[in-house]
């Protein structure tokens, strides 16, 4: 792999560094090369970030230089710095697409039982994860070379969406101040659950679909206990939710716990203080 120095130095100082590291990325590369064509302006500025978005997928952007950008792209290294001054320019814009694609994900139809409107979001949330994974992964987790106000903007207006769309599902007409908080957190948690799952496959994916979402619900369900307008707001949600629903299954598994020998009988106690 190539060396994990800051961009600039890969860039610039690199040649004859890491050659095997190198030379294995560039073998993928040439098996990915595209046919050489003269492109208008515009159609090789978009392929370049195309090439580079698919790299920054497959590896964390530390290990992706502007040599193996430039040989998946059947280009010239000169000619990428003549669209991009740097690897970091070009990881910036990439991101912004992949960004706009991620946050396109969350948007869906407000009809239907909430919790099954969500359970499609996360499965197109975790298609994405899965997809891009190093790449994210090494952003999210703070530990890229390549983090910069730039990428942190992206993910920002990715989380900013998501929020957003969320509210529009609750159609809560002035979203208080805790219903927001609690929005936020389940997006974070839905983040740190996602990127956890890249390296821990131990859950199946359609599991973990169904646990985000009920999370969901479950902190919805105890945000509105604390606040009564809220309550009475959400009880056209609940009473669109069906049996078989993601709901419905997480208020069967809740009541489940009253019949565990013990636990149901504290469980009891605690709810007549």
């Amino acid at each position: 792999m190539a060396s994990s120095r800051t961009p600039a130095v890969t860039d610039h100082r690199a040649e004859g560094e890491h050659a095997a590291g190198r030379a294995g990325r560039a073998g993928r590369a040439a098996g990915e090369r595209a046919p050489r064509r003269r492109l208008s302006v515009d159609e090789r500025r978009e392929q370049l970030i195309g090439v580079a978005l698919d790299l920054f997928s497959k590896y964390p952007p530390e290990e992706v230089s502007i040599d193996d950008i430039a040989a998946a792209a059947g280009a010239s290294r000169p000619l990428v710095y003549h669209y991009f001054p740097g690897k970091q320019a070009l990881y910036e814009e990439s991101l912004r697409r992949a960004g706009q694609e991620l946050a396109g994900r969350f948007e869906e139809e407000t009809e239907g039982p909430l919790s099954e409107r969500l359970y499609r979001v996360m499965g197109r949330y975790l298609d994405f994860v899965d997809s891009h994974g190093p790449g994210f992964a090494a952003l999210l987790r703070g530990g890229s070379v390549a983090a910069s106000p730039g990428t942190t903007a992206v993910i920002d207006e990715v989380r900013r969406a998501a929020h957003d769309q969320i509210l529009r599902h609750l159609a809560v007409a002035e979203p208080s101040a805790g219903l927001r908080r609690t929005v936020r957190a389940w997006i974070a948690n839905a983040e740190i659950t996602s990127l956890d799952w890249l390296t821990d496959r131990s859950v199946p994916r359609e599991e973990l679909q169904l646990q985000l979402v009920q999370e969901f619900v479950a902190a919805l369900a105890l945000t509105a206990a604390r606040e009564p307008a809220l309550a009475l707001e959400l009880a056209d949600f609940f009473a669109a939710e069906r049996p078989e629903g993601p709901t419905g299954q997480l208020v069967r598994e809740l009541a489940g716990l009253l019949s565990v020998p013990g636990l149901g009988v504290q469980l009891t106690r605690l709810a007549a203080c």
